[in-house]
């Protein structure tokens, strides 16, 4: 996640206008079946609180995580158990499914789940965006609902028209090293720092700039310092030009990304 106007104050960045959060975030949707099989709210919740115990203040979740906004309920669960003001809670609203990018979607997840239930101090980021849609967030804004508006794989386009219409504080877009899926010729740079490769793949990220907060979870990697010759050594593993293919985003943005402009 890209987030504007920041300011990295140990393992925090500043967030928005006054917001600290965790330098590294915490994604929810695996605890909800996105990734492997659901965890009882019981077990999900011992998670997030680990989580919290390990120094992570920043969760994502999304209304689609699970049956019946089932991951957003467990989130607001662990949060009730935890002191709300040192968390920050980032939720998502307009997936990727056809019906969802209306005005009229709105008004009924208004009051959706996750800001409904730990108040204040949520963000909502917007998968589809359309500026019809920009003006329900905007008044949960304004009525202190949610403190921010962020965007997920948007074009340069819909942004610059989003944030014309109220100030997109983040950017929730895809940025992962392929040395996270285990790439054998980083092994002895893991080894040389005492991690795993996956750690490693996050490190590089959090490298990356102050601008930048990892929302896979992996507290280790926080730990690790890279010198510029590990930094080196991680991009000729996978030079940019031995990539190819396209992210899984891609197979539908072309139906999104440039969102129409409103009709007056």
């Amino acid at each position: 996640m890209v987030i504007d106007d920041n300011e990295v104050t140990g393992n925090d960045v500043t967030f928005g206008s006054d917001d600290l959060v965790s330098r590294l975030g915490f994604g929810c949707g695996g605890l909800s079946g996105i990734l492997n099989a659901p965890l009882s709210h019981q077990d999900g919740c011992s998670v997030i609180k680990e989580d919290f115990n390990n120094g992570i203040t920043f969760f994502d979740t999304a209304d689609v995580y699970g049956k019946n906004h089932d991951n957003e309920i467990m989130v607001c669960k662990a949060l009730k158990q935890l002191p709300r003001d040192q968390i920050q809670l980032a939720t998502e609203f307009s997936i990727v499914v056809l019906g969802y990018n209306s005005p009229s979607r709105v008004p009924s997840n208004k009051y959706g789940t996750a800001v409904n239930l730990v108040s204040s101090g949520s963000m909502w980021i917007i998968t589809i965006c359309t500026t019809n849609i920009m003006e329900e967030p905007k008044k949960l804004v304004e009525e202190g609902k949610i403190r921010y508006i962020g965007l997920s794989e948007a074009s340069a386009v819909t942004i610059k028209r989003a944030h014309a219409n109220h100030p997109i504080t983040a950017l929730q877009m895809e940025k992962s090293s392929e040395v996270s899926r285990g790439e054998f010729r980083l092994s002895g740079l893991a080894t040389k720092h005492a991690t795993m490769v996956l750690q490693l793949a996050l490190a590089w990220l959090i490298h990356q700039g102050d601008d930048i907060i990892p929302i896979p979870d992996n507290v280790g990697s926080l730990a690790l310092k890279l010198t510029q010759e590990d930094l080196k050594e991680i991009r000729d593993a996978v030079p940019i030009d031995d990539v190819s293919g396209t992210r899984e985003v891609a197979s539908y943005a072309w139906k999104f990304a440039d969102t129409p402009i409103k009709e007056m």
